[in-house]
């Protein structure tokens, strides 16, 4: 295969391809920077591009390779999300508050170092990664690749909308209300967030953030994670194993501080056909109504104080956009007592869910609708903002605070092509068997 051919193909085709001999890193990182290049003049989804210290990074990789010292994924290109440092680039979260260079690199970003891959540009997210939507006065707009007229999703959508342009095969994404899911299931991507606690850099927002990736296939996350996390079972493995049968909750119960937003009957549909797939499979599906009690309700006070201590740890606060600003006053009321009830509560909420609904996995939807318009939400401003968002986002903020693994799946379009996805709630510390039925359901819708 062309090394242009191949910059689309996804982590483990390509880590496959480099095993084989069949393209070089430097082959593959050349075509993907052009790659790159070219779908970020479209889609604004690019911060910075490192094209001299990723060939470099290139020729070491093959160079490890040749000496029979290469991993699994040695040599493979990869986008980061500019929430995470890298020695000697502004970590620049979106704003313009940002402006000193770091020191050192983010844990993650040492380790996807150590194991050979290749960063090769920074992606946008929205400002302090607070919004489900990628627009910002530091950078602009960033558009869906599918559509440009959508929104690729937030705040990972920067790394969305590279990957789902075809431009680079993996990237960089973290997940703090729903941030790998969300864009994922806005530009027809895999988005996995695992158990929290299991991948290097995560715990943001009082532990409410976990560091993932977005990806064409289950097969590429699986292989990221098991590279750079630390996983009980081999989430590779697990993908072609038999999950066994179980019982499925199909739910369209959404958490929201008023009332979620109507769902969309494509979205419904999609829910309908994946739980006919997973019947057809075996296993048990039945109709649950999640009870969302103030065990999980309390998670406004993680996340609106998360924000507030992120607006307050930039450089330069007085450059936050006015967006921003009003958004962290709203995180002011929440001490230190309050911020340990919160937590205490996501954690009994997380153990004690799937019990009380009698099921092993919940079959949700990502978001109510399609992607939303880029701009749909431009006038609303601090807490009219985050009710809106919490109304359309109304089934992902909830498994972080439990700490649970979630997956996001592509589920067939819209008849004008927008994309479609259903969503996976498993047991915390069950990322596999949340894999192997992920796995199933991709296989078969």
């Amino acid at each position: 295969m062309d090394a242009t051919d191949a910059v689309a193909a996804g982590a483990a085709r390509q880590s496959a391809l480099l095993a084989a001999g069949e393209i070089t890193s430097r082959r593959l990182v050349e075509a993907t920077l052009v790659a790159v290049g070219k779908a970020d003049a479209q889609l604004n989804a690019v911060v910075a591009t490192y094209a001299d210290q990723a060939l470099a990074a290139a020729d070491e990789a093959d160079r490890r390779r040749a000496a029979g010292d290469a991993g699994p994924l040695t040599g493979v290109p990869i986008a980061v999300k500019d929430d995470l440092a890298m020695a000697g680039e502004v970590t620049g979260w979106g704003s313009r508050a940002q402006v000193r260079p770091a020191s050192i690199d983010a844990d993650l970003v040492a380790t996807l170092r150590a194991a050979g891959m290749v960063p090769l540009a920074k992606t946008t997210l929205p400002e302090l990664a607070i919004c489900g939507f990628t627009e910002t006065e530091a950078h602009g707009i960033t558009r869906n690749p599918v559509d440009p007229s959508r929104t690729p999703g937030g705040s990972s959508g920067g790394s969305a909308a590279l990957v789902g342009a075809g431009a680079i095969g993996i990237a960089t994404a973290s997940d703090g209300a729903g941030s790998i899911r969300i864009p994922a299931a806005c530009c027809g991507l895999v988005g996995f967030k695992p158990t929290h606690g299991h991948v290097p850099s995560s715990g943001s927002w009082h532990g409410m953030s976990t560091q993932g990736c977005v990806t064409p296939t289950l097969a590429d996350s699986a292989l990221f994670l098991d590279t750079i996390g630390s996983f009980d079972d081999s989430l590779t493995d697990a993908l072609d194993r038999d999950p066994g049968t179980l019982r499925i909750g199909l739910s369209t119960s959404g958490s929201a501080a008023t009332r979620p937003e109507r769902l969309d009957p494509q979205v419904r549909a999609a829910l309908d056909r994946a739980a006919g797939v997973l019947a057809v499979a075996g296993h048990e599906v039945s109709e649950v109504a999640v009870p969302y009690g103030v065990d999980a309700k309390s998670l406004i006070v993680r996340y609106l104080r998360g924000i507030r201590d992120s607006a307050r740890s930039v450089d330069e606060p007085e450059r936050l956009e006015a967006r921003t600003k009003r958004i962290a006053r709203l995180g002011a009321p929440f001490g230190r007592r309050a911020l340990g009830w919160s937590i205490r509560q996501g954690e009994q909420f997380g153990t004690s869910v799937h019990d009380r609904l009698g099921v092993d996995v919940l079959l949700m939807p990502v978001m109510s609708g399609p992607p939303i318009p880029v701009g749909h939400w431009r006038r609303k401003r601090g807490l009219s903002l985050v009710l809106a968002m919490n109304a359309f986002y109304a089934y992902t903020a909830q498994w972080n605070h439990a700490g649970v693994p979630a997956v996001s799946l592509p589920a067939g379009t819209t008849p004008d092509g927008l994309p479609l996805a259903v969503q996976l709630v498993g047991r915390r510390g069950r990322d596999a068997e949340l894999m192997s039925l992920a796995a199933q359901l991709e296989g078969r819708l």
